[in-house]
């Protein structure tokens, strides 16, 4: 009795520590990134905010021409009222209404083209980072890569944090389509 009782505990002690043992053998590797630090330092990150700023101001300045000349048409319809007859001067203000509801028509369609370039850029980014992040995790053998902010991580150490070797990667990568770009156009 003693001796089945033996074999056993042998049987059941060799069965817990070969199951754990093997899952113990292949360690979870895991890595985190943080998508606004790509944004905000890779190349193409730089390039697509540089892009925004551009049409930014290029729309920014159309509205102050367009602003000037609404209020050079208003000193102009304050200065004549005197002169004007009523209906004239109604008229003027009717005309000064509607370039007012055009220029505040054309400020909307602005922030919504700002807007919808803004989410065209950032998906592009998204998307190669997705590419990249998948390209990173088959070759290094990750089991897991969470966004930061987005997997709502509250912690997780610096040592597990990819995102440097992606930018380095999202740089080169981008390097060399922007070198392949050029090439192409100049021919």
């Amino acid at each position: 009795m003693r001796s089945l009782q033996t074999i056993l505990w042998v049987t059941l002690f060799t069965f817990v520590f070969g199951t754990f043992s093997s899952y113990s053998a292949d360690v979870a590797k895991i890595g985190v990134i943080d998508f606004q630090r790509v944004l905000g330092t890779s190349s193409a990150g730089k390039a697509s905010q540089a892009e925004i700023t551009k049409q930014g101001k290029a729309m920014e300045t159309e509205l102050k021409k367009n602003q000037e000349e609404l209020e050079e048409i208003k000193k102009r319809i304050d200065r004549e009222a005197l002169v004007m007859t009523k209906e004239m001067r109604e008229e003027k203000e009717r005309e000064f209404r509607i370039k007012i509801n055009d220029f505040k028509m054309l400020e909307q369609k602005f922030k919504q083209e700002i807007n919808s370039l803004n989410k065209r850029l950032v998906k592009r980014l998204q998307d190669d980072v997705v590419a990249l992040v998948e390209e990173i995790g088959k070759k290094e053998g990750y089991l897991l890569v969470v966004e930061k902010t987005e997997g709502g991580v509250v912690y997780a150490p610096n040592t597990i944090d990819i995102t440097d070797k992606l930018i380095q990667l999202y740089n080169t990568r981008f390097a060399q389509k922007t070198d392949k770009k050029e090439k192409s156009e100049k021919k």
